[in-house]
């Protein structure tokens, strides 16, 4: 059978196994047990190369799973849909046939298995032995009125508005509002083990879409048969055809080996290699490891909000994490999850987190609105083998909306009882939540913060010296020496790793002086910070006026101030007048601040909108704030 889920064009497939009832009551609903199967588009993204092949369009796969919930209310299910057990090595038959779907293999949540035959045509479970003599006791009265022809002229009329999975969830979402009653099984007398019977149609409202009927037939065990029939329902929009996008070619040469030691080094020093291990960040590792295996475990969802200055090890810190818990998970001691990850910088606008966050999720495209509609249906609804998703948001204060609904529902969806989400957000702003976000966003964090301090000089040193793992390519002086005056600059790592690997590069072009050891020294390390540091835009910056360096500094409080990588002129020119006053100088004028704001833009340290829109042009730094610092602390 098909089972409406909250995607209206792929719903679920399951198998009927038993029917049971929740009383005899008018307002009582009928349940199912059920057998579930899934979709190509229900497998995460990331297993589907286990499979080894192209899936079929309508291959389904017996799923195998001891924490699904296999139970289903009746009014869920949408029509049968008829089903073929393939061999292993039995060619898919033609696709032209839209209305079969075909099952070979079996699926675990972690690998693909071969499905026996006997598990696809073992038929449903028979009624209990100890029935009383009546042949069938319905949980819901007949209604008179609900004949064939009424409910097909009713089906005919509501078919031309709503389409039928939408009327169940209607349905649905009013019946679940009633006080349930006491779980009942449907009862089957062995009297009419030899009998022929059917149910007649049974009808709640004048909406009722369709029939139930269950039948029984000469054979060793009872068999129920669960269908409703539905009329015709208009088709769906056109879906994209698939490998549409462009896609760059593939290397046809492999990647060159390093030749030497310097060559070595600087791979490894590389901010995109992987390290063997994670120093000096232990204990904000143990902290965000113990906080997401307790919620994969408890089934459960939660967010944790980490932040820090750029380059402190906050992403590295939850790829390893998330490293040892799928590492956990394939070792079957935590149960299995879905990992995603969603990064603002790559967005061009914030609510295009909801389209990554869907396609990454099931594969499927749609446009910002209709995304978020589906990701609110998907973690608002109890639905079947739902794995706990671990997603984590990087760069989350460049997701800010006026509104702030997406910082909302990112918040907001793991607290949902039947989510299982679990969002792990990095931003670079400490008090984010308090500087930018009005109350009822900054509440759905809650207190589960971490914040990553600047890593000191000798915590730059160890981190080097990992990275190299005994690979002697330094003099031990050298890497003091970049580690302390990145240690007293701003702590950030990736620029440590920067500069040893520019410090390589000059020692391998200068291996020809007879003096050299071949060995990175001070004097490579020096040339390295004097480039690193002296480049044309820190000139300009030591070079500018005076109101101008105070106009920089006052962008960057004001970017903290925000959270933010832009301010408008207006609010960068209230925080250069505070700072002429804490200076002793004379604040400016408006005119004379634009015209200090232009000057900068001109030499490019700055990026400006139009000048025509005056005081509420948008301005950004096209420099980094480290190199602003170091030229204002050089003077």
């Amino acid at each position: 059978i098909l089972i409406e889920g909250y995607d209206e064009d792929n719903p679920y497939v399951a198998k009927v196994t038993r029917l049971y009832g929740d009383g005899e009551s008018y307002s009582h609903k009928l349940g199912a047990v059920v057998q579930w199967f899934m979709r190509v588009s229900e497998l995460p993204v990331n297993k589907l190369k286990l499979l080894g092949r192209e899936p079929h369009p309508q291959e389904i796969f017996y799923y195998e799973c001891r924490n699904c919930d296999n139970e289903v209310n009746v009014e869920s299910i949408l029509r049968p849909v008829k089903v073929k057990h393939l061999d292993s090595n039995d060619p898919f038959p033609d696709s032209s046939d839209k209305d079969t779907l075909y099952v070979k293999l079996s699926w675990d949540s972690k690998v693909f298995g071969v499905v026996n035959s006997t598990v696809m045509e073992s038929p449903a479970e028979p009624a209990p032995a100890s029935s009383p003599p009546s042949c069938l006791k319905p949980s819901l009265p007949i209604s008179p009125s609900c004949t064939p022809a009424n409910v097909e002229a009713e089906s005919l009329h509501s078919a031309t508005k709503l389409s039928a999975s939408k009327c169940l969830s209607a349905k649905r979402r009013n019946a679940t509002a009633r006080t349930p009653g006491v779980r009942k099984r449907l009862e089957l007398s062995s009297e009419c083990s030899h009998k022929d019977f059917k149910m007649q149609p049974l009808c709640r409202t004048r909406e009722q879409q369709g029939f139930l009927y269950i039948s029984n037939t000469k054979s060793h065990h009872h068999f129920l048969t669960v269908s409703l029939l539905f009329l015709q329902i208009s088709p769906g929009t056109p879906k994209t055809p698939r490998h549409a996008t462009p896609s760059i070619p593939i290397r046809s040469l492999q990647t060159q080996q390093p030749a030497n030691i310097l060559e070595e080094a600087r791979a490894r020093l590389h901010v995109s290699s992987v390290p063997e291990s994670l120093p000096c960040r232990e204990q904000e590792f143990q902290d965000i490891y113990s906080f997401v295996e307790s919620k994969i475990i408890d089934n459960t969802g939660g967010c944790m909000y980490i932040s820090g200055v750029p380059g402190t090890g906050k992403t590295a810190t939850v790829h390893e994490v998330i490293r040892c818990l799928q590492h956990a998970a394939d070792m079957d001691e935590i149960p299995s999850f879905h990992f995603i990850e969603i990064n603002g910088m790559k967005m061009t606008d914030p609510h295009q987190a909801y389209v990554q966050i869907l396609q990454k999720l099931t594969g499927q495209k749609a446009t910002p609105d209709h995304a978020a509609v589906l990701l609110e249906k998907r973690f608002s609804n109890l639905a079947p083998r739902k794995e706990t998703i671990v997603m984590l948001v990087d760069e989350l204060d460049l997701l800010w909306t006026r509104k702030q609904n997406v910082m909302y529902n990112l918040f907001d969806w793991p607290t949902r009882r039947h989510a299982r989400l679990v969002v792990l957000t990095i931003a670079n702003t400490m008090d984010l939540p308090e500087r930018i976000m009005i109350n009822r966003v900054a509440s759905r964090l809650g207190l589960t913060r971490m914040s990553f301090q600047p890593y000191s000089f000798k915590q730059l040193q160890e981190i080097i010296m990992s990275r190299l793992n005994k690979l002697k390519a330094f003099e031990e002086d050298a890497l003091q020496l970049v580690s302390r005056k990145v240690a007293a600059l701003s702590g950030d790592a990736r620029r440590c790793l920067d500069i040893c690997r520019r410090a390589t590069e000059i020692c391998e072009h200068s291996a020809a002086d007879p003096s050299s050891t071949g060995l990175v020294g001070m004097s490579h390390v020096m040339e390295a910070l004097n480039e690193m540091f002296s480049s044309a835009y820190i000139t300009a910056i030591r070079c500018a006026s005076t109101q101008e360096q105070l106009f920089l500094r006052a962008a960057i409080a004001e970017f903290r101030r925000l959270g933010l990588e832009e301010a408008t002129f207006q609010q960068v020119f209230v925080q250069h007048q505070a700072l002429c006053r804490i200076e002793g100088l004379r604040p400016i004028g408006v005119s004379e601040g634009l015209a200090v704001c232009q000057r900068l833009g001109a030499c490019r340290l700055l990026l400006l909108e139009p000048s025509h829109l005056g005081v509420l042009q948008h301005i950004r730094l096209n420099v980094s704030q480290d190199d602003i610092f170091y030229a204002l602390k050089a003077d």
